[in-house]
């Protein structure tokens, strides 16, 4: 997040600052006996033995990534480089599906800059194939999706095989990461036409009813980043508009017409009940405003830069050719 975010305000020192302090404690956090990450400290700075989850470790991995593609700091690099060099190779032994998402993200945003990497190339190609054979497994013409049930952080599913499909030339697999993220937005909306996350009160089981509550601010921050990413491969302004409409969740266009995000303190309460918001303001939410918030900067500044573009960011950036759509420009 704070690289994101440094992206989208170069000017300000503090995010160097942060930066290091939060890559020393991800180097704190590596256990070399096992080859995983810690997640839980006590008071005392030990941390709780139980071993974390796979999707932990997956997201380690993806701000390693993000930070070994995008910073241009020497010495982060190189911390960097090292914990995903030892925490990489036990992502083949998880099973997690999202685990193996973020992972594929991490290894992405890693070969933006080390393109060479037959290792880190080959785990990815692996762990896209687990996901595109689930896919293949699960998916049904009314529920083109990787299993047959939804639970949280939907749409890191769909962003991992729509960037490994694009990056890999696999247009099979890039085809089926946007039909489940275009139906995953479809069955997101309202029927207001507002963004309407899954809601995490229960699992969401294929044929029944689905759940409405209680809305979490990952599952805007997800569908955001994914909908960016199919923007960036396929110059439709489609997915931009969509991204824009998971946003606005986050800004009172949701169910309840309030305000998910507390501009007062800066945080973002941890998620929408049937009649109220939940009050609290932990970690992870606000992580994902800020996520979210960094990205669609990010996105606005490049398309506004950009305007006679093809695709929804300069070529040579993440995407390649593009479908038939919108682009930035306007219909042909």
């Amino acid at each position: 997040m704070i690289l994101l975010a440094a992206q989208a305000d170069e000017e300000n020192p503090e995010f160097g600052r942060l930066a290091g302090i939060y890559l020393g404690l991800l180097q704190y956090s590596y256990d070399e006996n096992t080859g995983r990450f810690h997640n839980f400290l006590n008071y005392d700075r030990s941390w709780v033995q139980e071993a974390a989850s796979e999707d932990s470790h997956g997201r380690v991995l993806w701000a390693l990534g993000t930070c070994l593609g995008r910073s241009g700091n020497p010495g982060f690099q190189g911390t960097a480089a090292k914990l995903f060099e030892q925490g990489l190779p036990i992502v083949t032994r998880f099973s997690s599906p999202r685990a193996w998402a973020l992972s594929i993200i991490a290894i992405h945003e890693y070969l933006e800059r080390f393109s060479g990497d037959r290792l880190a190339d080959g785990i990815r190609e692996e762990l896209a194939l687990r996901l595109f054979s689930l896919y293949k497994k699960n998916a049904l013409p009314e529920w083109p999706w990787f299993e047959p049930y939804l639970t949280y952080d939907n749409a890191k599913l769909s962003h991992a095989l729509i960037r490994s499909g694009s990056s890999t030339g696999n247009e099979e697999m890039l085809e089926a990461g946007m039909a489940s993220l275009k139906w995953l937005m479809e069955i997101q909306t309202s029927p207001q036409g507002h963004f309407r996350p899954i809601g995490s009160d229960r699992v969401y089981n294929r044929g029944e009813e689905k759940p409405l509550f209680d809305q979490q601010p990952l599952e805007a921050n997800s569908a955001i980043s994914a909908c960016l990413e199919a923007c960036r491969i396929s110059g439709d302004l489609f997915w931009y508009r969509e991204a824009q409409r998971a946003f606005r969740w986050y800004l009172g266009g949701n169910d309840l017409s309030l305000f998910v995000f507390d501009a007062a303190s800066g945080g973002c309460h941890d998620g929408l009940h049937v009649d109220r918001l939940n009050q609290n303001e932990g970690a992870e939410s606000t992580l994902a405003f800020q996520i979210a918030l960094a990205e669609m900067k990010e996105a606005e500044k490049r398309i506004l830069l950009e305007p006679a573009a093809e695709t929804c960011f300069p070529a040579g950036s993440l995407g390649r050719g593009s479908p038939p759509g919108e682009p930035i420009g306007g219909k042909a």
